[in-house]
Protein backbone atom coordinates (compact mmCIF):
# COMPACT_ATOMS: atom_id res chain seq x y z
CA UNK A 1 0.00 0.00 0.00
CA UNK A 2 1.15 3.30 -0.88
CA UNK A 3 1.59 6.45 1.46
CA UNK A 4 -1.64 8.13 -0.79
CA UNK A 5 -3.71 5.37 -0.24
CA UNK A 6 -2.56 5.15 3.38
CA UNK A 7 -3.69 8.54 3.86
CA UNK A 8 -7.32 8.08 2.85
CA UNK A 9 -7.78 5.23 5.37
CA UNK A 10 -9.95 5.61 8.17
CA UNK A 11 -8.02 5.87 11.33
CA UNK A 12 -11.06 6.78 13.91
CA UNK A 13 -13.88 4.54 13.01
CA UNK A 14 -17.51 5.56 14.14
CA UNK A 15 -18.91 2.24 12.19
CA UNK A 16 -18.73 -1.07 14.27
CA UNK A 17 -19.57 -4.58 13.83
CA UNK A 18 -22.66 -5.23 15.00
CA UNK A 19 -24.12 -1.38 14.03
CA UNK A 20 -27.47 -1.23 12.77
CA UNK A 21 -27.06 1.30 9.32
CA UNK A 22 -28.92 2.26 6.50
CA UNK A 23 -27.67 2.44 3.60
CA UNK A 24 -27.64 5.92 1.86
CA UNK A 25 -26.61 5.57 -1.78
CA UNK A 26 -26.61 2.17 -4.16
CA UNK A 27 -29.64 -0.06 -5.01
CA UNK A 28 -30.74 -0.99 -1.62
CA UNK A 29 -30.94 2.71 -0.80
CA UNK A 30 -32.85 3.39 1.92
CA UNK A 31 -32.67 -0.14 3.60
CA UNK A 32 -31.23 -0.99 7.28
CA UNK A 33 -29.33 -4.05 8.44
CA UNK A 34 -26.73 -4.99 10.72
CA UNK A 35 -22.76 -4.75 10.29
CA UNK A 36 -21.20 -8.31 9.34
CA UNK A 37 -18.12 -7.57 8.96
CA UNK A 38 -15.80 -4.26 9.16
CA UNK A 39 -13.09 -4.11 6.46
CA UNK A 40 -11.10 -1.59 7.91
CA UNK A 41 -7.69 -1.91 4.92
CA UNK A 42 -10.52 -0.86 2.72
CA UNK A 43 -12.35 1.43 4.28
CA UNK A 44 -15.58 -0.89 3.63
CA UNK A 45 -18.19 -2.85 5.26
CA UNK A 46 -20.44 -6.12 4.56
CA UNK A 47 -24.15 -5.01 5.76
CA UNK A 48 -26.24 -8.55 6.32
CA UNK A 49 -28.07 -9.58 3.48
CA UNK A 50 -27.37 -5.92 1.28
CA UNK A 51 -25.91 -5.28 -1.77
CA UNK A 52 -25.89 -9.05 -2.86
CA UNK A 53 -24.50 -9.77 -6.40
CA UNK A 54 -23.80 -13.47 -8.16
CA UNK A 55 -20.63 -14.60 -8.27
CA UNK A 56 -19.28 -17.58 -10.54
CA UNK A 57 -16.99 -20.29 -8.75
CA UNK A 58 -15.39 -22.32 -10.34
CA UNK A 59 -15.17 -26.42 -9.33
CA UNK A 60 -11.85 -27.41 -7.22
CA UNK A 61 -10.58 -30.10 -4.49
CA UNK A 62 -13.11 -30.04 -1.75
CA UNK A 63 -16.06 -27.62 -2.92
CA UNK A 64 -18.42 -27.60 -5.62
CA UNK A 65 -18.44 -24.99 -8.61
CA UNK A 66 -21.78 -22.85 -9.68
CA UNK A 67 -23.12 -19.17 -9.42
CA UNK A 68 -23.49 -18.15 -5.90
CA UNK A 69 -25.20 -14.76 -4.02
CA UNK A 70 -22.55 -13.14 -2.12
CA UNK A 71 -22.71 -9.71 -0.10
CA UNK A 72 -20.62 -7.44 -1.59
CA UNK A 73 -18.85 -4.77 0.48
CA UNK A 74 -19.98 -1.16 0.58
CA UNK A 75 -17.98 1.95 1.00
CA UNK A 76 -18.57 3.78 4.41
CA UNK A 77 -19.65 6.73 3.30
CA UNK A 78 -22.75 4.88 1.51
CA UNK A 79 -24.05 4.11 5.37
CA UNK A 80 -24.81 6.12 8.55
CA UNK A 81 -25.78 4.65 12.02
CA UNK A 82 -29.16 4.15 12.62
CA UNK A 83 -30.80 6.66 15.50
CA UNK A 84 -32.08 4.23 18.20
CA UNK A 85 -34.85 7.29 19.28
CA UNK A 86 -36.57 8.93 15.75
CA UNK A 87 -35.12 5.38 13.40
CA UNK A 88 -33.51 7.75 10.82
CA UNK A 89 -29.65 7.81 9.83
CA UNK A 90 -27.13 10.20 11.70
CA UNK A 91 -23.68 10.65 12.27
CA UNK A 92 -21.77 9.74 14.82
CA UNK A 93 -20.25 11.99 17.44
CA UNK A 94 -17.86 11.10 20.75
CA UNK A 95 -19.02 12.60 24.32
CA UNK A 96 -17.41 12.06 27.54
CA UNK A 97 -20.21 11.41 30.50
CA UNK A 98 -19.40 13.17 34.02
CA UNK A 99 -17.99 9.16 35.19
CA UNK A 100 -15.83 9.16 32.64
CA UNK A 101 -17.37 6.82 30.11
CA UNK A 102 -16.80 7.46 26.85
CA UNK A 103 -19.88 6.96 24.60
CA UNK A 104 -21.24 7.21 21.01
CA UNK A 105 -23.73 10.02 20.57
CA UNK A 106 -26.06 10.18 17.37
CA UNK A 107 -25.60 13.94 16.10
CA UNK A 108 -26.61 16.20 13.02
CA UNK A 109 -29.78 17.72 11.79
CA UNK A 110 -33.04 15.99 12.94
CA UNK A 111 -30.79 13.87 15.63
CA UNK A 112 -32.08 12.97 18.62
CA UNK A 113 -28.52 13.43 20.30
CA UNK A 114 -29.23 10.50 22.30
CA UNK A 115 -26.67 7.33 23.32
CA UNK A 116 -25.90 4.65 20.85
CA UNK A 117 -24.87 2.09 22.81
CA UNK A 118 -22.09 -0.34 21.97
CA UNK A 119 -23.00 -3.61 19.79
CA UNK A 120 -23.28 -6.80 21.77
CA UNK A 121 -21.76 -9.06 19.48
CA UNK A 122 -18.95 -6.88 20.36
CA UNK A 123 -18.25 -8.52 23.57
CA UNK A 124 -18.46 -12.37 22.49
CA UNK A 125 -14.92 -13.93 21.74
CA UNK A 126 -14.10 -15.61 18.72
CA UNK A 127 -12.00 -17.65 20.30
CA UNK A 128 -12.18 -18.81 24.25
CA UNK A 129 -10.06 -17.89 26.65
CA UNK A 130 -7.84 -20.98 27.91
CA UNK A 131 -9.14 -22.46 31.09
CA UNK A 132 -6.10 -24.55 31.53
CA UNK A 133 -2.74 -23.32 32.61
CA UNK A 134 -0.47 -24.63 29.15
CA UNK A 135 3.15 -25.63 29.05
CA UNK A 136 4.48 -21.85 28.46
CA UNK A 137 2.52 -20.17 30.92
CA UNK A 138 3.76 -19.24 34.34
CA UNK A 139 2.81 -20.83 37.33
CA UNK A 140 0.79 -19.39 39.95
CA UNK A 141 2.76 -19.98 42.82
CA UNK A 142 5.77 -18.63 41.01
CA UNK A 143 3.55 -15.66 40.52
CA UNK A 144 2.21 -14.93 43.96
CA UNK A 145 5.60 -15.36 45.64
CA UNK A 146 6.54 -12.00 47.00
CA UNK A 147 9.97 -10.68 46.06
CA UNK A 148 10.00 -7.56 47.22
CA UNK A 149 9.58 -6.28 50.69
CA UNK A 150 9.31 -2.24 51.07
CA UNK A 151 9.70 -1.76 54.83
CA UNK A 152 13.27 -3.40 55.06
CA UNK A 153 14.25 -2.93 51.33
CA UNK A 154 15.29 -6.65 50.52
CA UNK A 155 14.89 -7.81 46.84
CA UNK A 156 15.81 -4.41 45.19
CA UNK A 157 18.36 -4.93 43.07
CA UNK A 158 21.85 -3.12 43.20
CA UNK A 159 21.56 -0.53 40.60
Amino acid sequence: MGWKSYQKLIHQWRILRGDNVMITRGKDKGETGVVKRVVRSQNRVIVEGKNLVKKHIKQGQGHEGGIFTVEAPLHVSNVQVVDPVTGKPTKVGIRYLEDGSKVRVSRGIGASGSIIPRPEILKIRTTPRPTVAGPKDTPLEVVMERTYDPKTGKGMPDL
